[in-house]
């Protein structure tokens, strides 16, 4: 099974840019979406209903903003959107399926750069995460939990890990959560299988930043570690244009 992310930065765009002919030609099991920035009266029949897929998807308030998907060919037992906090959920920012061996929670993480607010906002969003997380694990749910997290855990995640040291996506208290995230039990499919690998998933549009391969790994298959034993490969496509992001990947034996 292939459970494909990708942060496409506005579905509507990135369908002009050519999305659903990859996925047509991609056939991914599952396809996760951070970032649709569609509203559900705005989802155009092509976009909402993929032959042989079903379709889910959670919606910020605010136009234009935020928002998440997923297609999967297999139909879930369950779908949930958001985690039951509402200034969370108010923002579109998670759409969970699932499915009998495992629950998938598509993520958008929100980003803490605008200002001190919308750092605490994006601490805080970690934390009930991590809780929520805990309590279906608690009970024995295998979790694969993927998305665009917005911070480069490790230097090697992103091109100039020095200059980037006071800029929110790797500062020291995001960076720490990450730590926290992994001592609780749970893994990074990419860096777990590739200790050394550098690739990265996202480029700023400025600075000829992808041409010149200055990078950020931001977008993760993180799963339980519980779980882990089920990853069979997980890679990043950093040759799928689109969006400042690109596609990752992980593959499950099941």
């Amino acid at each position: 099974m292939k459970i494909y992310s990708f942060n496409v930065n506005g579905i509507r765009a990135a369908t002009k840019k050519g999305l659903f002919d990859w996925f047509d030609e991609e056939k991914p099991d599952i396809l996760c979406l951070q970032e649709t920035k569609i509203q559900d009266d705005q989802i155009e029949e092509d976009i909402r209903n993929r032959e042989g897929y079903h379709s889910y998807f959670s919606f910020a308030v605010k136009k234009g903003y935020s928002g998440t998907a997923v297609y999967s060919k297999m139909k879930p037992k369950n779908i949930a959107h958001g985690i039951g906090i509402e200034e969370f959920d108010s923002e579109g920012r998670i759409v969970q399926v699932e499915f009998d061996e495992f629950t998938l929670l598509n993520i958008y993480f929100p980003n803490g750069q605008m200002n001190d607010t919308r750092l605490d906002y994006k601490l805080r969003f970690y934390d009930a995460i991590l809780e929520h997380c805990e309590k279906m694990r608690s009970k024995g749910t295998n979790l694969v939990i993927c998305g665009d997290y917005n911070t480069a855990h490790f230097p090697i995640d992103l091109k100039n890990p020095k200059s980037n040291e006071k800029r929110s996506g790797f500062l020291p208290i995001e960076r720490e959560w990450m730590d926290k995230f992994v001592k609780t039990g749970y893994v990074d499919t990419f860096r777990k299988l590739f200790p050394e690998k550098v690739e990265y998933s996202w480029w700023s549009y400025r600075f000829n930043a992808r041409k010149n391969n200055a990078g950020w790994r931001i977008d993760y298959h993180f799963v339980n570690k519980e779980f882990f034993d089920k990853v069979k490969d997980a890679y990043i496509l950093g040759n799928v244009l689109g969006s400042d992001h690109c596609p990752v990947v992980v593959e499950l034996d099941l």
